[in-house]
């Protein structure tokens, strides 16, 4: 019995062990399942408000909280929104150094194209420094503007004497980051509505790619790159002429030069044809058709207009043009035709205008004015002129709100009240004519 036991035994041992060696035959056995690894849940997206740290100025802060809900619920990004205005500050010449301080710097009045008596504009754009670079630019980039001219029927020194008044051809873009510059705009307040529709072109233009945020660098009122573009100049007329894929006007000539050619061929600009002529009046010729009427180009010859440089008119098939006396009677006088207005579209001052006309023909090589301007004459204020805008309103003659910008509305009422008092009407706000309307009188039947 002891035996059978013990051989039982031992045959179930080897049976055991005969199975352990088969199943290891049989190859591996699939593991056991694990538990799956637990780990934290992803953050739900923001949702309500977006939450900024202050930008230290409670105006800003509470416009900046405003303005944000506006985008988003206009259907804008939100982490776009808040890219753009997380890190917005006050800027002295908007906001003062504190919420107390007022500020006027940037009034239009006190810009130079409006501040400044014309010839004293004028001094830089047309001095030996500008034009002598411009016409090193236009030989060192004499091939691509001759393909954007090409492309676009937009003569190249426009484009030279644009970027030259713009940025001394690239020499100083700004140092401004252009949501900050805006987000002051609005939150100083006269130009709101400008600065907020600025602002959401750049969120489109961020938004399709064709800037990254550290690209968005300005000037002081939001205009980008070589040839300041306001942003929403930008999202309609901006261009890859280079082909790299992006519409760089800060750092690609090439780009800025083109995109500034789209938007002058856009804006009507007729290649050939002259911006002005500078011309010469007969003696007693009637100022009083310089009012601001394009005329035949055939009515100005008729009643004795010819170019101060001699020979014959050469218009480029325009035949149409308004005289233009930009110092009155004593200074030079001008035709201008469509391609001045269209420099205009760049910025609405006829000074600026008239220095990209002039400036571009003497970097090709024209000469600048050839009558002297009446720097005898001292010129008005803009306190003066506030005050000549308000008498000639009182006076019955309109020149608008009184902003110290002697414009065009403000000569034509000038000159009106001329016409009907007797004196020369060229439209010039001297002191003599200041003092005329503050005496006000009859008018002269």
């Amino acid at each position: 019995m002891i035996k059978r036991g013990l051989a039982s035994s031992k045959w179930m041992g080897i049976a055991v062990v005969c199975g352990a060696l088969a199943s290891c035959a049989a190859g591996p056995q699939a593991p056991s399942p694990k538990p799956p690894v637990t780990g934290k849940p992803a953050p739900a997206p923001e949702t309500g408000p977006i939450v900024y740290k202050s930008s230290g100025h409670a105006a800003m802060d509470a416009w900046r909280n405003e303005f944000s809900a506006r985008a988003m619920a206009a259907g804008n990004d939100r982490a776009l929104v808040k890219s753009l205005l997380e890190n917005i500050s006050p800027i002295r010449m908007w906001l003062g150094s504190s919420e107390t301080e007022v500020t006027t710097q940037t009034a239009p009045s006190d810009q130079a194209e409006f501040a400044k008596p014309i010839w004293d504009y004028l001094a830089t754009p047309l001095g030996n420094t500008r034009i002598t670079q411009g016409q090193q630019k236009l030989a060192s980039t004499g091939a691509t503007l001759a393909a954007i001219e090409a492309q676009y029927g937009v003569d190249r020194q426009a484009l030279l004497a644009i970027w030259g008044m713009e940025t001394n051809f690239g020499g100083f873009i700004g140092r401004d980051d252009a949501a900050n510059a805006l987000a002051n705009m609005a939150v100083e307040g006269r130009r709101r509505n400008l600065a907020e529709s600025e602002l959401y072109a750049l969120m489109k233009i961020l938004k399709d790619g064709d800037a990254r945020r550290g690209d968005l660098i300005a000037g002081w009122a939001g205009a980008m790159g070589h040839t300041q573009f306001m942003p929403s100049t930008y999202v309609a007329h901006a261009v890859d002429f280079d082909g790299d894929g992006r519409k760089d006007v800060w750092k690609s000539e090439a780009d800025a030069l083109a995109s500034a050619a789209n938007y002058l061929a856009r804006s009507g600009y007729v290649k050939g044809q002259p911006w002005g002529i500078e011309v010469l009046t007969p003696e007693g010729f009637d100022y009083g058709l310089a009012d601001g009427n394009e005329r035949r180009m055939t009515t100005w010859t008729g009643a004795g207009l010819s170019p101060i440089r001699g020979g014959a008119f050469d218009t480029g098939g325009a035949e149409y043009a308004e005289l233009w006396l930009p110092a009155g009677a004593s200074g030079p006088k001008f035709l201008l035709f469509k391609n001045f207005n269209v420099y205009k579209t760049y910025n609405r001052a006829d000074s600026y205008a008239l220095a990209v006309g002039l400036s571009g023909d003497m970097i090709a090589g024209k000469g600048g004015p050839v009558a002297a301007w009446p720097k005898h004459m001292p010129p008005l204020t803009v306190a003066d002129i506030r005050e000549l805008q308000a008498s000639l309103n009182e006076l019955g003659y309109d020149a608008g709100t009184p902003d110290g910008i002697a414009g065009r509305r403000t000569k034509t009422a000038l000159q009106n009240f001329q016409k009907a008092r007797g004196f020369l009407a060229d439209g010039y706000p001297t002191q003599e004519m200041l003092a005329a309307v503050r005496a006000g009188g009859p008018a002269i039947n």
